[in-house]
């Protein structure tokens, strides 16, 4: 009698899938993070029906002088102002399900994939971070390393007569930051303290990881924020890498303030209500943004060539 029992194609896979085990977990694509929405502060309440944005400036004007009892040439004060306006533009896309994926989930009893809505929910968040750091010259939007009123200059070349800091001291490093700091402190005669320095990723990880000198185990990081009047907390950007002029990598020191700066949205992302076209069924995806508005570019100082 034949010992062994040979199973037919359709029945061997049926025997292999009855071993799997299956993961409950799912391991998607791991992206890097966004982070315009940590370093900048978001506005929403200009509203849905908002066309364009517009802000006032005012600065007043005049001195005093000491006069007799009886002048009457005395200096005039006076306010004078300024409107600015940004404009706002919609941003859109979709996802959909067939008709068959509908009809499918509905037998199997499971909701539809999330991961569709996540999906475009994420298209719009990557569009919204370039406009905020980048802006968008061809809709007229606004971004932050495009804004030319902020201060910019290079670093000052180290010993090595190189700018790059894994060419530099510790102390040279720690130079670059303080002056870029302190000199918007010196510009402005004090109106303006900033409080955060950001960094590309390649040179944050540098400085916390180097020490500050020799015989200690404090980093240049460390030492930097222990001892600046002024940053209190100093963070990374994936977007500072090659983000100024010349493709060079650059770090940025600002006042992190919604007074100072913002990021328009008059509206977030909405899902709207699902259509139907053919045998599909989409669901499509709008929000509506202004761009980066810096009120007050002295509070900024960019530096490149690290």
């Amino acid at each position: 009698m034949n010992q062994f029992t040979n199973l037919d194609a359709a029945e061997t896979l049926f025997f292999e899938r009855e071993l799997e085990h299956r993961k409950a977990q799912t391991y998607d694509v791991i992206r890097a993070p966004l982070k315009a929405f940590e370093l900048i502060p978001v506005s929403t309440e200009a509203g849905a029906g908002a066309e364009s944005i517009v802000y006032e400036q005012y600065d007043s004007t005049g001195v005093a002088k000491i006069v007799a009892n009886y002048a009457d040439d005395l200096p005039r004060a006076d306010v004078k102002g300024k409107e600015f306006v940004a404009r706002v533009k919609s941003v859109g896309d979709s996802y959909g399900y067939s008709l068959q994926e509908v009809r499918a989930a509905q037998m199997a009893g499971k909701p539809l994939e999330q991961r569709k809505s996540n999906a475009a929910a994420r298209a719009q968040r990557e569009l919204w971070n370039r406009v905020a750091f980048f802006g968008d010259a061809a809709n007229g939007l606004p971004g932050w390393l495009t804004n030319t009123n902020v201060p910019s200059a290079p670093v000052v070349a180290g010993a090595s007569t190189d700018t790059e800091w894994t060419t530099k001291t510790p102390a040279e490093i720690l130079k670059d930051m303080n002056d870029a700091a302190n000199g918007i402190v010196a510009l402005t005669n004090g109106a303006e303290i900033p409080d955060t320095l950001v960094l590309p990723i390649e040179q944050y990880s540098f400085i916390a990881s180097t020490p500050a000198g020799t015989g200690t185990d404090t980093t240049i990081l460390e030492y930097f924020i222990r001892n600046n009047p002024y940053i209190n907390t100093v963070t990374w950007a994936n977007e500072l890498k090659g983000a100024f002029a010349g493709d060079t990598d650059g770090f940025i020191v600002y006042r992190r303030d919604p007074d100072a700066m913002e990021f328009e949205m008059p509206v977030s992302f909405e899902q709207l209500p699902v259509q139907e076209r053919g045998l599909e069924f989409i669901v499509p995806c709008h929000s509506r943004i202004a761009g980066t508005i810096i009120r007050y570019p002295l509070s900024q100082a960019f530096r490149r060539g690290i």
